[in-house]
């Protein structure tokens, strides 16, 4: 009996054994392809690619003072911005786009920059010339020194009144970062990025200005802005060598101020102007008509006056004794 189960069991695990290479696979890498390794300006070229993650937006970039294998040396201050292509990629992690030619803002070497722009960073350094475009030696890089996130990260700060009413909400992004590299990392250049909902994230460079020497920690501070009006939720992403190292959530309230002045603009401002037109009106109108608006009654108009002037020589009730006539008295015979 005990021989039967073995047996049994060995069975199955020689049907699994072809397939146990199956689960360990690893993800297929990331590819781009060109389909002219040289352009000029104001040409175009078609960029396609595989085996990048299914439906994920990718950037395409023409970026200068860069050559694969050293990244986009300067970050996107690098690369002709302007001029870049977005594209999704479709169910099975493929692409196809076609790219204007422009010059960087840097001298070639020059790359065809493609990359992740949510998610886990994936990025792709197609090597490509731009004719006419000056050239230059790569600049010197340090690539000993790499920084890691060692504590979590906070926004500090809080809104004010003028928020209420509209004002940009700001922050200040706080994290602490480790040098695990064996050589000093001087000026890193970070990527903080603002993403409104499920919406892609706007990225802006920032700078930190410092040493920060193998093995040692330094507190980053970083202003984080949004747009005036903003409300919601918002999410606050951190990049360094092209890796997302820090995200922290951000509420933002509704700027009630504004439905405020709206509200007093559209009822108190009309009642206000009907108010000061009736004092105006009530100023201009004669004394006479004022009173009667005001006591809710209007006067009769007044008769004329019909009063005679006594004559001089005629007075009836002191006309003299002397030109009065008595009657004279009859008595009665008893």
């Amino acid at each position: 009996m005990q021989r039967a189960l073995l047996a049994a069991l060995l069975a199955v695990l020689l049907l699994l054994l072809p397939a146990a290479p199956a689960l360990g696979a690893s993800a297929p890498t990331p590819a781009v392809e060109l389909s002219a390794s040289q352009a000029g300006k104001g040409g175009d070229i078609t960029v396609s690619g595989t085996g990048w993650r299914a439906e994920t937006l990718l950037i395409l970039l023409i970026c200068g003072s860069s050559a694969p294998g050293t990244g986009v040396i300067g970050g996107t201050n690098s690369c002709a911005n302007a001029d870049g292509r977005a594209v999704t990629t479709d169910s099975r992690g493929s692409f196809e786009k076609r790219l204007p030619v422009a010059e960087p803002p840097e001298p070639c070497p020059c790359v065809v920059h493609v990359a992740t722009v949510t998610g886990e960073q994936q990025v792709v350094d197609a090597e490509f010339v731009v004719a006419g475009h000056p050239t230059a030696p790569l600049p010197e890089q340090t690539g000993g020194g790499r920084l890691a996130v060692v504590t979590g990260t906070r926004l500090r700060g809080e809104s004010g009144l003028l928020v209420r009413f509209g004002a940009p909400p700001t922050r200040t992004l706080e994290f602490t970062v480790g040098n695990v590299g064996t050589t000093p990392v001087k000026d890193p250049l970070f990527q903080v990025g603002t993403a409104h909902g499920v919406f892609a994230p706007q990225w802006e460079e920032q700078q930190w200005r410092g040493t920060i020497a193998p093995g040692r920690r330094a507190r980053i501070e970083l202003p984080v802005r949004l747009a005036a009006g903003a409300h919601g939720d918002y999410s606050v992403s951190v990049k360094y060598g092209g890796k997302v190292i820090a995200e922290q959530p951000w509420g933002v309230g509704r700027p009630w101020g504004v439905t405020v002045f709206w509200i007093l603009l559209v009822v108190v401002v009309p009642t206000a102007l009907f108010r000061i037109g009736m004092a105006i009106v009530d100023r201009v109108r004669p004394p006479g008509s004022r009173h009667a608006r005001r006591s809710g009654r209007v006067r009769p108009p007044a008769a004329p006056s019909t009063t005679t002037a006594a004559l001089p020589w005629f007075t009836p009730d002191s006309a003299p004794s002397e030109n009065r006539t008595e009657r004279p008295t009859t008595k009665g015979h008893s």
